[in-house]
């Protein structure tokens, strides 16, 4: 995507994006966004994108350390649940519960044991969100194992992105084949009715960003919508079948 068309429809999308929260506010809604993928896939650079002319009084970007020894001793979930969405409130993880489904079983940090167990019960909970009120919509950033290495080699050489490496980083890209078997049991296993899984494809960062943010004002009801706007390309973001795993609409 050239940067003149993308600037053009960042800032349209941006000015849908401000209508959203004014309605939100007004009426006191939830909503709850996640953005997983691997390491590299563009989730700082999309939420910079979303949150850039918001308030940020209601609106908070969540991206949780490694958890304290008091808190690994707690149910998995609660610390997430504390950062949940009050009224009025547009809350965006950045990475989330989700860490139990990809990072933690492939590097670790959790036994199988837990999560088996995160796998049969993360979509209760999701689905007790959603009957709360909270309007929870999950986004899957998706690139291929070429652009991963791209990214990752790129961000080691600027010294301004040296804070996004990690040790984890290191080994994103030896254990890719680790990461797709986790990715594709956990869409297989919590995409359900209440938290379906949209897929991105992410390999040109800037389309990715226009399209993420399309779908998702597309699925809202605001007043004021511009619904010409929001067309998002189909073959870019789309809801998860298993088929794609044959298809070759989701990397492997």
């Amino acid at each position: 995507m050239n940067n003149r068309l993308y600037q053009n429809r960042l800032y349209a999308l941006q000015l849908e994006l401000v209508k959203l929260q004014r309605d939100l506010i007004k009426q006191k809604k939830r909503i709850l966004v996640i953005f997983e993928g691997r390491d590299g896939a563009g989730k700082d650079g999309t939420i910079k994108c979303i949150t850039e002319h918001l308030s940020p009084r209601e609106t908070r970007v969540v991206s949780l350390g490694k958890p304290s020894d008091r808190e690994q001793s707690t149910w998995y979930f609660q610390r997430y649940i504390a950062q949940l969405p009050a009224a009025s409130e547009l809350v965006l993880f950045n990475r989330s519960w989700y860490n139990r489904a990809g990072v933690e079983p492939v590097i670790g940090f959790c036994t199988p044991e837990e999560h088996r167990e995160f796998l049969a019960t993360v979509p209760r909970l999701e689905e007790m969100l959603t009957r709360s009120g909270i309007a929870l919509f999950k986004y899957y950033l998706d690139i291929d194992r070429k652009e991963q290495k791209k990214r990752l080699t790129a961000r080691r050489k600027d010294p301004l992105k040296q804070w996004k490496l990690s040790p984890v980083d290191e080994q994103a890209v030896q254990r890719w084949d680790d990461y797709t078997h986790a990715r594709n049991e956990m869409f297989l296993k919590t995409h359900h009715a209440a938290g379906p899984w949209y897929i991105v494809k992410a390999d040109d960062k800037r389309a990715a960003r226009i399209n993420l943010i399309a779908n998702l004002l597309s699925r809202l009801d605001y007043p004021g919508k511009e619904v010409q706007v929001l067309e998002p390309d189909l073959n870019l973001v789309f809801a998860f079948d298993n088929i794609q795993f044959k298809n070759g609409q989701i990397a492997s």
